[in-house]
């Protein structure tokens, strides 16, 4: 999946369409992504006791990764990501390939 929890992105198409906020939760077996403030529903939920009261929730459900884009963090326009591959030297002296995501249009690391 191109972006990960903590991503601030943007919404491409939808209902909510042009919205930005950061992701909640991702799903990748689903390929789907929790964003706050998007996709939100209204669920009347029933008073269970005392200390949880009834009423009107508002709460953020998830949508599908595809429909949203990256928002690179340095130049600040959504971007498709690219991924470069960086060799390091572990702990036990073994070399090791770590694949760092950059924006395409700035070429910026965004991990």
């Amino acid at each position: 999946m191109h972006v990960k929890t903590k991503d601030t992105v943007i919404v491409i198409t939808g209902k909510d369409k042009g919205k930005k906020g950061k992701i909640i939760a991702s799903f990748p077996k689903l390929n789907r992504v929790t964003v706050e403030g998007v996709n939100t529903v209204t669920k009347h939920q029933k008073s269970r006791n005392a200390m949880q009261p009834g009423g009107i929730i508002h709460k953020d459900m998830p949508i599908d990764a595809s429909n949203v884009m990256l928002v690179c963090p340095k130049c600040g326009k959504a971007t498709r990501v690219s991924h470069k591959i960086e060799k390091a030297v572990g702990d036990d002296g073994k070399a090791r390939r770590n694949m760092i995501r950059v924006c395409k249009k700035c070429g910026a690391e965004i991990d």
